[in-house]
């Protein structure tokens, strides 16, 4: 009898010890809590540009990981394999876009990512290493611009604004270069990859260039630039996410964070102007 229940008492240990190793899967143990229980930890994979998107994600990490969520940032030079890869579920946000061009992605694209919180605005702006002005221009020179759908817009409009050329409607963000119907000194407009335009400053007279890409070319918009958006540009940077996941806590809490009184802080500190907080 006492053989019996000794190894009854055996087999009820081991049943025991078996069930408490047991965690779901893909997550990873942080520790006790105050009730004893192992807490979870979660990971975020973020896609993002690698200025000024990853460095403010940076400053969000520690902010998370008080929550028990690591921040993975995954850094990208271009301005489409962001949403690629969050629509196949290989990030689970991504921050470097505005609406705009969100919502011309997921038209055209035919995806289904959904737009959070507003973080910051980046003004765009106009450079040149040849000219001081616009005025400086001459008949036949050549612009470059970005050569994505709602930043090419954007740039025609800045230069309409400028009174380098006249568009049908400069409020249009899908403006194309078809729509200009003044150009008084004949320039040539060029489109490029958006990534490319600092370094087609010496091939061209002047390129309109995104502050992100300005910032990695060590080109500062407020000393630098000929002339530049205004500071209440519609086109702030967000936190985007999928629809099935939109509503995670994990989610929720680094969209909570990116608008956090410290990341304003650090946006004002940082940056100085260049970058505007949009919250």
């Amino acid at each position: 009898m006492k053989k019996w229940f000794l190894s009854a008492l055996t087999l009820t240990l081991v049943l025991v010890l078996a069930a408490c190793g047991n965690d779901s899967a893909g997550s990873d143990t942080t520790g006790n809590g105050d009730n004893g229980q192992t807490e979870k930890k979660v990971t975020l994979r973020v896609g993002a540009s690698p200025v000024p998107h990853a460095e403010i994600l940076e400053k969000v990490k520690p902010l998370l990981a008080k929550e028990g969520i690591d921040l993975e940032v995954v850094i990208f030079n271009d301005y489409v394999q962001p949403n690629v890869q969050l629509s196949q579920n290989q990030l689970d946000a991504n921050f470097f876009q505005h609406k705009p061009y969100l919502d011309n992605e997921n038209e055209t694209r035919g995806l289904k990512l959904v737009a959070l919180n507003n973080v910051h605005v980046e003004p765009i702006g106009a450079y040149s290493n040849t000219i001081k002005s616009a005025d400086e221009l001459k008949d036949g020179a050549k612009i470059a611009i970005p050569n994505d759908a709602t930043n090419g817009g954007r740039a025609l409009i800045l230069l309409d604004k400028n009174g380098v050329i006249k568009l049908k409607d400069n409020t249009n963000v899908e403006s194309k270069i078809s729509d200009i119907t003044e150009n008084p000194k004949n320039l040539k407009i060029v489109e490029l990859d958006a990534a490319m335009l600092p370094r087609q400053l010496n091939e061209v007279d002047l390129a309109v260039i995104n502050v992100n890409y300005a910032l990695e070319a060590d080109l500062n918009p407020l000393e630098d630039a000929l002339f530049i958006e205004d500071k209440d540009s519609p086109y702030a940077n967000l936190l985007v996410s999928r629809e099935d996941n939109q509503n995670d806590e994990a989610i929720q809490k680094l969209n909570a964070a990116l608008n956090s009184p410290e990341i304003k802080t650090f946006i004002e500190e940082n940056y100085a102007g260049a970058i505007v907080p949009a919250f």
